[in-house]
């Protein structure tokens, strides 16, 4: 089957592999969720497959409609700089595929209120 669809979640990166492990588990639930959707991880640095190779697997896969979700939780420099820069060269290099970029995860209310519910049970007091 080649999907028609991707969702390439993109994370920073780190030099120890253990880092990944909870953006593993989230692609692991993603896939679970969409399962006709092929659902990738990447990252910015330090760490493999960057964007630009999951995005040209997802191509490669026949995915013509990609969204690359962000798993930042601040609109650091990063975000605001390198991932615009970024994207246009996806779109650039990959004109039949349409490449949007969703909201970071920091930048979603629910995502926020349910961390601070999850404290607000953890520490009651």
């Amino acid at each position: 089957m080649h999907p028609r669809s991707a969702i390439v979640l993109f994370a920073h990166g780190a030099r120890d592999p253990e880092w990944a492990e909870p953006f593993r588990r989230i692609q692991d639930r993603v896939a679970a969720e969409r399962p006709a959707v092929a659902v990738l991880l990447s990252f910015l640095e330090f760490m493999q497959p960057s964007l630009a190779n999951a995005v040209e697997q997802a191509v490669h896969a026949g995915a013509r409609d990609i969204t690359v979700v962000p798993l930042f939780m601040a609109q650091g420099g990063h975000l605001k700089h390198d991932v615009p820069h970024l994207m246009a060269e996806l779109r650039h290099r990959h004109p039949a595929t349409a490449i949007r970029l969703a909201p970071a995860i920091g930048d979603v209310a629910e995502i926020l209120e349910e961390i601070a519910r999850w404290v607000c049970r953890e520490h009651p007091r």
